[in-house]
């Protein structure tokens, strides 16, 4: 018995010793052995569960962590409900996986993927709204190991592959059980839409190491990649003798072959520097890196290119895009997209891809974007490039159904990314003195070129609510019109992020039962409380804002059939009388043209005069010097009712 039990602890020694340096399938191989033999423990469970989950393989990290949750749920640390959770998602079971984020938002109040957690309760909805943007399949250079990391390369992609792993069985990672990466290249044919035969790529680039993640300058002649601190026949490793992941440069030299990779001056041998990614204008590296002084597992960097290929100090991205779990992968579009694939933001499962504006603009462009399904599931979903002209690119995944484990799928974006921002509209329509709800009235919404947006009969519980598309940061227009009621109408600006908007309350959108009756002579621009129709100075044309008013001038002659207006146009001062005269008259004959064509009113009940300067509203008399605005008041047009 005692045999055993020393037995046992020293199995858990080394089982814990191969997990600490990464040796998870061996880890995992311990573990389970010690397990098979009844103990139980927090430290087993956690460690066994953390063995797959690292090594994504989330069914059976799930059931450790289940083990785990259920037993010792006292001596844990609120990581594990999140990567109980998160795996959880994998087996796309989301209700539960909620059940566990919300468990571990209470635990972690500062840590940022709670936070997001309880700041958008409809992700879900976020997802599905992005998701079917883009075609995918399996791209047809997969192995039966991984294939993952393409990069553009003229006509071709560069990628990452273990497919030696039957050829080199001796060499194996024991992270997974597989070949080291080696880069490949292969030829895309868009004539018969086929990949040539993969061959190594860039003779001394590849090491008995790893070599993963490429990328090139826009004229291929430099490359940066990722491989194992493995330098000048040297392998570095950290003070616990983990041996780190670097950064390499590589120049193509005048017989077209590659020099010497040589280590980028930020490298450590204590963290990892990996995956980078290159800006449009080459004068920035970006990278994911787990240095000191991050966010989480790892976060992503830049750091500036000198002219004389020297390098800055690297710049941590920030909390806007870093979060506690792991950000890696990044990658910059020709738009200045940031894509990259996280499993602290909130996604379907393992990694997602998510995108982000790298300068933005709006408030709306500072969201970091999931960018849905199909490209995103599951599982870890990563590597994401796109050539934003042809709309085409590649990413990585090692979900269910692939040739691999982590397997390289070519896409094709059909659609763009899809606004967050939405506006609903609703109210009540009430009467202005009795409050009483008002039915049967009719709301109209229109945009800010006077366009019908939505039209909204309102029932007998007198609400509307819009259903058509109101966008953010724009200007509309609400008008609520009914019978024995004098139209009422308000501009509204919308917001810059998502909200419903309540127009209940508006004052300005009661309606006022008519009790005055017209009479002839009465000018209907002061009847209906009209904004003046002003016209630009010298000029005839119709603004925008007075199409506002004139379509209150149109609704009311609707309303009332036997009602005839003269429409009488007023000009200021400047320039002579008989030139004023004559502007006035086009004025007036261009207002009756608008109501008529844009109002589908009978030209028989609309006649037009003009005025000029004769009947100026104050002392702008020629030669007196007066403010535009000033000016402007004499600008004006009437609408005198001569017939009812």
């Amino acid at each position: 018995m005692g045999n055993n039990l020393f037995s046992q602890v020293r199995k858990l020694e080394r089982a814990k010793n191969q997990y600490n340096n990464y040796q998870y399938v061996d880890a995992q191989e311990t573990y389970l052995r010690v397990a098979e033999k009844g103990h139980r423990s927090a430290e087993l469970f956690s460690n066994l569960g953390d063995s797959y989950y690292f090594n994504s393989q989330f069914e059976e990290a799930i059931k450790w962590y289940e083990e785990l949750i259920n037993s010792y749920s006292d001596e844990i640390e609120p990581e594990y409900y999140f990567r109980y959770a998160h795996a959880l998602k994998t087996a796309e079971r989301f209700e539960d996986s909620d059940t566990y984020m919300k468990k571990f938002a209470e635990l972690s109040k500062g840590d940022k993927r709670g936070r997001l957690f309880d700041s958008i309760p409809n992700y879900m909805e976020r997802i599905e709204l992005q998701s079917g943007r883009y075609n995918i399949e399996n791209a047809s250079i997969n192995t039966l190991f991984t294939d993952f990391g393409a990069s553009f390369y003229g006509n071709s992609i560069v990628f990452s592959s273990s497919r030696d792993t039957l050829i080199f069985n001796n060499n194996v990672h024991q992270w997974n059980n597989e070949a080291f990466l080696d880069l490949f290249i292969t030829e895309y044919d868009s004539v018969s839409k086929n990949f040539s035969k993969s061959r190594k790529f860039g003779g001394k680039l590849n090491s008995k190491f790893h070599e993963s993640t490429p990328v090139f300058s826009n004229d291929g002649n430099t490359i940066y990649f990722t491989r194992n601190n493995f330098d000048d026949g040297n392998v570095g490793r950290d003070q616990k003798g983990t041996n780190r992941l670097k950064i390499f440069r590589s120049y193509k030299n005048d017989q077209g072959g590659w020099t010497t990779p040589q280590s980028l001056s930020f490298n450590n041998d204590e963290y990892s520097v990996a995956h980078p990614a290159l800006s449009v204008d080459e004068k920035t590296l970006y990278f994911s890196s787990d240095m000191p002084g991050g966010k989480g597992a790892s976060d992503l960097y830049k750091v500036s290119i000198n002219d004389d290929g020297s390098f800055g100090e690297p710049e941590n991205m920030g909390d806007h895009i870093n979060t506690e779990g792991k950000e890696t992968f990044p990658f910059i579009s020709k738009n200045n997209d940031l894509y990259f694939s996280s499993d602290g933001h909130i996604g379907l499962g393992g990694l997602d891809v998510f995108v982000t504006k790298l300068e933005p603009t709006t408030k709306e462009e500072k969201y970091v974007i999931n960018i849905g399904k199909p490209v995103n599931g599951p599982k870890d979903d990563f590597s994401f490039i796109i050539n934003e002209n042809s709309k085409k690119g590649y990413f990585s995944s090692n979900r269910n159904g692939g040739k691999g484990k982590d397997d390289i799928y070519n896409f094709v974006q059909i659609e763009d990314i899809k606004s967050f921002c939405e506006i609903t509209i609703k109210g009540i329509v009430k009467d202005s003195e009795t409050e009483e709800i008002i039915t049967g009235a009719k709301v109209t919404i229109y945009d800010e070129e006077y366009n019908v947006i939505e039209v909204i009969e309102v029932g007998d519980d007198g609400a509307y609510t819009s259903t058509n598309k109101i966008e953010c940061s724009a200007k509309y227009f609400i008008r609520i019109e009914k019978l024995d009621y004098s139209t009422t109408e308000m501009m509204l600006e919308t917001p810059d992020e998502t909200q419903t908007i309540d127009l209940a309350n508006y004052r300005e959108l009661r309606l006022v039962r008519e009790v005055k009756v017209v009479e002839i002579g009465d000018d209907l621009a002061k009847i209906l409380q009209m904004q003046p129709i002003y016209f630009d100075f010298d000029n005839y044309i119709i603004r925008p804002d007075a199409k506002v008013e004139l379509a209150k001038v149109i609704e009311v002659m609707k309303q009332y059939p036997n009602i005839k207006i003269e429409i009488r146009s007023h000009t200021d001062s400047r320039a002579s009388a008989e030139y004023n005269k004559k502007l006035s008259s086009r004025r007036a004959v261009k207002t009756l043209n608008y109501i008529a064509i844009v109002g589908e009113i009978d030209r028989s009940r609309l006649s037009s005069k003009g005025y000029g300067e004769e009947e100026l509203l104050n002392n702008c008399v020629y030669g007196v010097e007066c403010s535009e605005e000033e000016h402007e008041k004499n600008r004006r047009s009437e609408f005198i009712i001569i017939e009812q």
